[in-house]
């Protein structure tokens, strides 16, 4: 591998270079307006016109009609009105100047044939597993929807005993051991929290529990934050959170069909043979249907921080409660309808801005997927319109309006699949919006996005201040004191584990994506219950749908400006100095884990936990572990210091460039445009790239699916985001060559990098 120094392209040579390249100048020092990020002035100022337009063209009315409209019946993957949805979004798209295609994927989605709970000792009791219609709420009695279930359960019908795991999670087994306590051949119940739902029921059977109870404590979600539904937004006594328990960090997408889209003729595993198919029962309950099973249960008193907010002591078992699962499911295929939009680019019609939201929700599906679905369409009616009055965008505009995201993210990955080949030619990023609120903007995506998005929040109005919306989210980060806060400049974006649908563009393609929303101010119960519906999202979600528009006019601007954009704005210097951050994070947690890992053994040489424990109390001292061995991070750290001067090189050649050309009162850089399109095209190119190369094709250890060398959903936290994932999870697995090996593999996926982005600087140059 060459040296930076023989590679890159030395600072002051391309700054001299990139003066005579016009198409990046920004707006002249004597036109008031200011400068967008990949835009010269020309193309600049007919950006900020049609943001103009598109701000005066939005209406809030549109989000709440097509809202009411689309939660009037259950939508759920198979179910008629989800096709009714498909078709009436693929008709609005149409009127709006859309070319529409929707493509359907036979995908596997169990539905249940039986579901009973029984408590049989030391009392009987039978869960309702039901949620009751309340008067307010006017749809929460409708008919055809389904069932309180959890999706990609396993069949079974056992009798156990049960045990409180508090939120079911690898430590909470920890604490379990320490406490003499085995769950294999019992039943476990754990509070939602703490990781996704479907970590637990894994972590449940690696265990050896027979099956696995869900339930919602009010602690959470419930009165123990505010008012409980229909007075106040949070769960109400019966509410249940649905949800998939599929093992999504191995891979999402349809069960049968790893890797390939789930087409008609498409080859399929058995369900027997599908990894993520969980091997054990599970069935989510409410806090009212849990409360007699918990407490009947005796035992240790649970730790103060497993307890929840019920009016019982928490004991964890095992019993003397007994309790029986029965569980049988309807295993057929159901039909998927993605609704694609496409409005072709007038210059780059290969190069492609994709935007999605699911449309598919669990029960009524108000708040979740449908309040990001309406803005989603606002938005594109906008465009359609500008596109229509001759605005047509640059670059080829796709909306994907997702089916099946609520079962595993089903759609949006089967799609990716089945179309891998030309995305993998053809996406210059990935816009992602699902549930959204009153609030503040969320901004979450690849840090090569990160100068971009902020410079979009700076240009948003929020509707309750009349500041802009990264100016609000700022004042809150500084007030919370948030390092993230600093002096103003870019606000760090978070990294994106899993979720929604952003996942198999980023993290399988290594397409460049954002997941954008509103939230922070707008309480929540009804996730994933049948009161997820029109009347609760209009008291308490967004009333009004202020930010609903809001949200529209965010993303609005982040796709036209990608799609419209001289040159694709990415920076490097954010990127690299996130990822100095996550190897500054892997290294002290080495040397915690070596800290801790001495201070433990000493401690087990010495009896110290026997001695520390209550000798009327069960307990179980930890054994000692092997020693943590010193890792060699260097060739990391020469890597990212490579990187770092390449991203520098590229940003500030390209931020001096701008300043230099202002200050000289340069005139358009459109005119030339002709001159350099072959430049702008290779360029582009080279940029499209570099989220790419953060890919491996053979993926992480154990989940090759997951190919992001940078980002991943972790093992055992499914939607929770590791950085560094193939080093950071082999420390937290004390799998030390494991993590060596990863070691070398970043640093070679980081040298590829830093050799395009040099590639790009060289472009700059001429």
């Amino acid at each position: 591998m060459a040296t930076t120094s023989q590679n890159a392209v030395p600072v002051r040579a391309a700054l001299l270079a990139l003066a005579s390249l016009t198409f990046l100048i920004a707006a002249p020092a004597r036109a008031q307006q200011r400068s967008l990020l990949g835009f010269g002035a020309e193309s600049s100022a007919a950006q900020l016109a049609a943001e103009a337009r598109l701000d005066e063209s939005v209406r809030s009315e549109n989000l709440e009609r097509w809202m009411e409209r689309m939660t009037r019946e259950p939508f759920y993957v198979g179910a008629p009105y989800n096709y009714e949805n498909a078709m009436f979004v693929a008709e609005q798209f149409r009127s709006w100047g859309y070319e529409v295609e929707i493509a359907e994927y036979e995908v596997l989605f169990p539905t249940p044939l039986t579901r009973h709970v029984e408590m049989l000792e030391p009392e009987s009791f039978v869960a309702s597993l039901e949620e009751p219609e309340i008067p307010e709420d006017g749809t929460s009695g409708v008919a055809g929807r389904l069932p309180t279930y959890n999706a990609y359960s396993a069949d079974g019908d056992v009798t156990a005993e049960l045990v409180y795991v508090n939120q079911g999670i690898p430590r909470d087994y920890e604490e379990l051991e320490r406490m003499g306590i085995d769950v294999a051949g019992k039943i476990v119940i754990a509070r939602y929290g703490g990781s996704w739902r479907g970590i637990k029921p894994k972590v449940a059977h690696e265990h050896g529990a027979l099956a696995t109870i869900l339930y919602s404590d009010p602690r959470d979600d419930g009165f123990f934050q505010g008012d409980a539904y229909p007075k106040g937004p949070y769960r109400a006594e019966f509410g249940v959170q649905r949800g998939a328990v599929q093992d999504m960090p191995l891979h999402p997408g349809d069960p049968l069909t790893p890797g390939v889209g789930a087409t008609a003729d498409a080859e399929r595993l058995t369900v027997e043979e599908s990894p993520t198919v969980m091997k054990i029962p599970v069935l989510p309950m409410s806090w009212g249907d849990a409360l007699p099973l918990l407490r009947a249960l005796e035992g240790p008193v649970a730790p103060a921080s497993w307890r929840g907010a019920l009016p019982i002591t928490y004991h964890v078992g095992p019993g003397p409660a007994k309790v029986r699962v029965h569980l049988e499911f309807d295993w057929g295929l159901e039909t998927a309808y993605n609704v694609i939009a496409t409005l072709p680019g007038s210059e780059f019609p290969d190069e492609w801005v994709i935007r999605g939201n699911h449309r598919d929700g669990w029960a009524m599906g108000a708040a979740d997927p449908i309040s990001g679905t309406v803005s989603m369409m606002e938005e594109a009616r906008v465009i359609g319109e500008l596109a229509q009055a001759g605005m047509r965008p640059r670059r080829t505009i796709v909306y994907g309006s997702w089916d099946a995201e609520e079962p595993g993210l089903l759609g949006s990955t089967e799609w990716v699949e089945h179309h891998a080949d030309e995305l993998r030619h053809k996406a210059v990023a990935y816009i992602n919006t699902d549930g959204s609120g009153r609030g503040f903007l969320s901004m979450g995506g690849s840090h090569t996005l990160q100068s971009f998005i902020n410079d979009v929040a700076r240009s948003v109005t929020d509707p309750q201040t009349g500041v802009s919306v990264w100016e609000r989210l700022h004042a809150a980060r500084a007030v919370g004191g948030s390092r993230r806060a600093d002096d103003g400049s870019d606000i760090t974006i978070s990294p994106l584990g899993s979720g929604s649908d952003y996942t198999p563009f980023l993290q399988h393609l290594g397409i460049a994506s954002l997941n954008l929303s509103f939230g922070g101010e707008s309480g929540g119960g009804s996730y994933h219950s049948q009161y997820d519906s029109f009347d609760h999202y209009t008291r308490f979600g967004d009333p009004g749908f202020q930010y609903g528009a809001a949200l529209a006019k965010t993303t609005a601007r982040a796709t036209l400006r990608l799609a419209n954009a001289d040159v694709l704005p990415l920076r490097f210097s954010p990127f690299a100095a996130n990822v100095k951050t996550y190897r500054d994070e892997v290294m002290a947690l080495l040397d915690q884990t070596r800290e801790q890992t001495g201070r433990r053994n000493a401690l087990v040489a010495s009896n110290a936990y026997s001695l520390a424990a209550d000798p009327t109390k069960t307990y179980v001292p930890p054994e000692a572990q092997d020693e943590v061995p010193f890792l060699n991070f260097a060739p990391a750290q020469n890597a990212i210091a490579r990187l770092e001067a390449s991203a520098a090189a590229y940003d500030a050649a390209y931020d001096a460039m701008r300043a230099s050309h202002a200050a000289a009162g340069g005139g358009s850089g459109d005119a030339d445009m002709g001159e350099h399109a072959d430049v702008q095209r290779r360029l582009n190119a080279a940029l499209i790239q570099t989220e790419r190369l953060m890919t491996r094709e053979d993926g992480l250890p154990r989940r090759n699916w997951f190919r992001h060398q940078i980002y991943a959903p972790g093992f055992y936290t499914g939607y929770g985001v590791k950085t560094l994932p193939g080093i950071r999870e082999a420390i937290e697995e004390r799998a030390w060559d494991e993590a060596s090996a990863q070691v070398e593999r970043l640093a070679g996926t980081l040298n590829g990098l830093a050799d395009k982005i040099d590639e790009a600087t060289a472009l700059l140059s001429g």
